[in-house]
């Protein structure tokens, strides 16, 4: 019966390929450390703006709304919190994007 390991005593030749040392791990292991400067922008910056007009606009529409205001203006402020929702989604992915990069 085999289960798959290797006799006492001997051990498997370890597996190389290039951009490997003898140990199996990247020679370039710190690079994967770097967040480029666009990802950097966009998840410090860029994103939270993003999310907080978002935030800032359904503030508006709710306090509009439970005031008893304009429903048109009710209306308009809730189409442009989706609008903003979409953009920071598209930021948000933008960013995820660049850091796998």
């Amino acid at each position: 019966m085999d289960s798959g390991l290797a006799p006492q005593g001997r051990f498997a030749a370890p597996v190389t390929r290039p951009g490997m040392t003898e140990f199996g791990e990247m020679a370039d292991r710190c690079t994967r450390c770097y967040l480029a400067p666009m990802a950097s922008l966009l998840s410090t910056f860029i994103l939270p703006v993003a999310a907080g007009a978002v935030a800032l606009v359904l503030l508006f529409g709710l306090v509009n709304m439970m005031r008893g205001g304009s429903p048109n203006l009710s209306q308009k402020l809730m189409r442009w919190r989706v609008l903003l929702q979409f953009v920071a989604i598209i930021i948000a992915m933008l960013a995820v994007w660049a850091m796998g990069r």
